[in-house]
């Protein structure tokens, strides 16, 4: 075992040792930067003096003595506590009575150092500020007299402590403790600056397996394909196969199969996951099929109807009714239940099973195909993972493909924000009754951190350095600055107490300021009654910048024509602008280099409920209380560039009924739509999950790629994160559940 261990310690110690040059040289160019030439020369001296690049335990004692020897007990207790958190704490729990042994024992060196010097109030002061923590313990009961004896030198129970050799003693075991420690660990801590060589290397890794696993697919598809050529199918309807041995979430997959068009080859299972080109249409497959006109209309080729006649005298196949395209269609368009669509296909399986006497492999063959022709089911969700449609006879690939959706749970009530931080990693989640869930979903999904505040809380969002903190307004007037990974808070900002509700909350890029949209009480908040949707006037409002350093506000913004509840707010990529939506209906465009408005135009009728900025920045794109979606050109004073109509589920005020006719309405609180990284497509709000569109020219309108679905509740927010190679979709719903979609894009 030692020899195997050697190898692998050596191993680390190399990487170890590249890692902190790399390191030490992105130092260095960060003072070089800042022109701190001082410190640079320091650091470079001390490195020069280091040889063995990581934690050195003669430099750890140096350092405790030097912090005992200037008295500096803050120091001390620091010092420890950090040994303990990186080290101490990676050991198991028989080693800890060891550790508090050295810990009792290093306090006792300080106050015996501090009575060696004679330096009294130091010695008060030490059990002054250790009373609480050590007076509970038995080893420390007797030595709170010590201040109090007069010549504790010579007390029998405080004179082995004054000796040469006790401390000789404890330094000689204090070190041998951390020697044996670090030579223990198989990989000793890192400080956090080190970890990102770590994180290089492992996304390196994992691009590399993802191209391993993407050539594997292709290969798999290619030999799919050159099976399926030489098979021999049996024109059994899709659904009928394999029925026996599927489950509820594979059939939503083999519903979508028998929805693809007959004019196009057979595409195999490995297809669906790996971007394709654009084809032209196949060749007609030879047999009795029909054509795609009359399949469209439900009519059979008179071809085929002449081979398949002697299936004609069947009574069970004149009884059999299938659905026609024209009829999937209209029963997919007014929403036709999924619950519906599964009892149908259970009763055509056993009629087909039970009825149909023993036919030959011909007539099988023959009448099976004429089925299949005439009884395409509705489509479902799946479909679209496939193709969308058919566009002057080419096939046009879906830009995305979904590989999973995950829910989470956790929330008992309507959420109102759901917001991924600025890496990725984590996703920040609050509903109407004020509770906020921190939640990671990579590797697995779980819950980092729940905060419940007394007060109601209307709004969050990320800072964007570090991305660990959040922020949250509240109803009572309040902004809270909360550390996500110690679960704290760290600061309690009172914004106005006329102005209590903040309703929306951006921080700038840099990180060093944010902005605050306060707003007065109004008639209703984030759930109220179907009659009071609407707000007959603006409510009153103000908009705010604070410094997040000093933790100040740093101006108020002038709002013209006058004060006005400010619904929603959204930063440009480095800061400069701020884009904002009233209730006013008013867009309005400041410049955060000047905090002053440059332009402000009326956009919608009604309230402006969300806004964002474009990929290029060139436009602004809202929604109002008018179900509009408008693309806004901010260089020609607002001019509007192109307008698409949306519904009502998209828009809101969203309404989920209940039980004796009780209806309850939320108000859109936030984001209403969100772009992917190429802003070519945008996810909006639907009644049963997210929607993603490709943005066209205003004359083609708003084209559906891919409906997210899985909800049995309105959407009401939505997010789109691609900090990752492959996107993630959030779409949150009235029910609590929140749906996480990870898409891969299909790039041509």
């Amino acid at each position: 075992m030692a020899a195997c261990a050697r190898p692998l310690a050596a191993e680390y110690d190399v990487k170890m040792a590249s890692a902190v040059e790399r390191t030490d040289d992105l130092v260095r160019e960060y003072l070089i930067y800042r022109g701190f030439t001082s410190t640079l020369k320091y650091l470079d001296s001390e490195i020069k003096a280091d040889k063995e690049k990581g934690f050195r335990v003669d430099k750890i004692i140096d350092q405790l003595q030097q912090l005992i020897q200037s008295y500096d007990l803050t120091g001390l207790k620091e010092y420890w506590a950090y040994l303990d958190r990186r080290l101490f704490s990676r050991l198991e729990d028989v080693y800890r009575p060891t550790v508090n042994k050295l810990r009792t024992s290093l306090y006792r060196f300080y106050v015996i150092h501090t009575v060696q010097m004679k330096n009294h109030e130091k010695t008060q002061e030490f059990f002054q500020k250790q009373a609480l923590e050590l007076q509970a313990q038995v080893e420390w009961r007797d030595w709170f007299a010590l201040p109090f004896i007069p010549a504790p030198e010579q007390n029998p129970t405080f004179s082995p402590y004054f000796s040469r050799q006790w401390a000789d003693t404890f330094l000689v075991s204090l070190h041998n403790f951390l020697s044996v420690l670090f030579h223990s660990l198989t990989a000793s801590p890192q400080p956090v600056l080190l970890s990102f060589d770590s994180e290089v290397q492992r996304i390196t890794t994992v691009q590399e397996d993802n191209e391993q696993l993407r050539q594997q697919l292709f290969a798999l598809q290619g030999e799919s394909r050159k099976k399926d050529e030489d098979m021999v199918h049996h024109k059994l309807p899709p659904y009928v196969q394999h029925m026996d041995r599927l489950g509820d979430t594979e059939l939503d997959l083999v519903s979508s199969q028998r929805n693809v068009n007959m004019t196009t080859p057979s595409r195999n299972f490995f297809s669906t996951f790996l971007p394709q080109t654009r084809r032209a249409p196949g060749k007609m497959a030879p047999g009795p099929q029909s054509s795609p006109t009359q399949a469209s209309l439900g009519r059979k080729d008179p071809t085929a109807s002449a081979q398949s006649a002697k299936a004609k005298d069947l009574p069970a196949t004149k009884d059999l009714k299938m659905p026609t395209v024209s009829t999937a269609t209209a029963d997919l368009a007014t929403g036709y239940p999924r619950q519906r669509r599964h009892q149908d296909h259970e009763k055509e399986r056993k009629e087909l099973l039970s009825k149909h006497p023993p036919q030959s492999s011909e007539k099988k063959n023959d009448s099976d195909s004429d089925a299949q022709t005439e009884a395409f089911p509705e489509q479902t969700d799946s479909t679209n993972q496939t193709r969308v449609g058919e566009v002057a006879g080419a096939a046009v690939e879906q830009p995305f493909i979904k590989l999973s959706q995950e829910e989470y749970g956790e929330h008992h009530s309507s959420i109102m924000h759901c917001r991924v931080d600025c890496s990725g990693r984590r996703v920040a989640s609050l509903d109407v009754d004020g509770v906020v869930k921190v939640w990671a979903f990579n590797p697995i999904m779980q819950t980092k951190a729940t905060i419940m505040s007394k007060s109601p809380l209307l709004s969050l969002e990320w800072a964007a350095k570090p991305d660990r903190l959040l922020l949250l307004g509240s109803g009572v007037g309040t902004v809270k600055l909360y550390d996500t990974d110690a679960k704290k808070n760290l600061y309690e900002m009172s914004i106005d107490d006329i102005h209590p509700r903040i309703l929306s909350l951006a921080c700038s890029p840099s990180g060093t300021s944010f902005v605050c949209s306060a707003a007065a009480q109004a008639a209703h908040s984030g759930i109220v009654t179907e009659g009071d949707a609407r707000i007959s006037a603006p409510v009153s409002g103000q908009l705010l910048l604070w410094d997040t350093k000093t933790v100040k506000q740093q101006l108020q913004f002038a709002l013209e024509p006058g004060p006005v509840a400010i619904n929603c707010t959204a930063f440009n990529h480095n800061g400069n602008l701020l884009v904002t939506g009233a209730a006013d209906g008013m867009i309005r465009l400041f410049d955060m280099q000047r905090y002053e408005s440059a332009l402000s135009w009326k956009a919608h009728d009604g309230e402006v409920y969300s806004v964002e900025f474009s990929y290029d920045e060139n436009t602004v794109f809202s929604i109002g209380e008018d179900g509009k979606f408008v693309q806004w050109n901010i260089h020609r004073c607002g001019v509007k560039q192109s307008e698409y109509s949306l519904s009502q589920d998209a828009v809101g005020p969203f309404v989920l009924s209940g039980y004796s006719g009780y209806k309850q309405v939320q108000v859109p609180r936030g984001r209403l739509f969100a772009f992917d990284s190429e802003g070519q497509h945008v996810i909006t709000c639907s009644s049963s999950g997210g929607v993603i569109y490709r943005l066209n020219k205003a004359d083609t309108g708003l084209e559906s790629v891919l409906s997210l679905g899985g909800h049995k509740a309105p959407v009401v927010t939505v997010d789109w994160c691609s900090a990752m190679d492959c996107g993630t979709c959030l779409t949150a719903s009235m029910d609590g559940k929140i749906k996480l979609s990870t898409l891969l894009a299909q790039k041509p």
